[in-house]
């Protein structure tokens, strides 16, 4: 069963190394995993992904990908399979165990947030209520 490394980055920083059979404050699926490090790979210097929850959208909050190539001090780190994984503090408490996934469908292509304090989204998916 493949590793995922979670790191709260902090001072001294909080390193956490478990398999996806173990309850994470947020998980990436393996196909997300691999299209973040094939989108990495494409970017002239080590990126990560950042997931970030923003106020609006139509539904209250909306989620935000974003590659960056800096981590703040109080980002919540995700390693797997070659692609590492950013979410602040902030948005981690709307995240709390919600799972990074991308999906590939016949209309197109996207990664998406399982959320489970999600009590409503629109119909795009991309943005939620609690």
């Amino acid at each position: 069963m493949p590793s995922v490394r979670l790191a709260l980055t902090k001072s001294p920083p909080i390193h956490i190394l478990c398999d996806m059979s173990e309850t994470t404050p947020f998980s990436v699926t393996p196909s997300a995993a691999k299209r973040i490090a094939f989108l990495a790979s494409k970017e002239p210097k080590p990126v990560m992904m950042r997931v970030a929850v923003l106020g609006g959208g139509c539904s209250g909050f909306q989620y935000n990908f974003s590659f960056e190539d800096q981590r703040n001090d109080d980002d919540l780190v995700i390693e797997r399979d070659g692609a590492a994984v950013l979410v602040d503090s902030t948005s981690l408490e709307l995240l709390r165990g919600s799972e990074l996934d991308y999906v590939e469908e016949m209309v197109g292509s996207a990664f998406q947030v399982k959320n489970p304090n999600a009590t409503s989204s629109c119909g795009c998916g991309n943005s939620f209520s609690v």
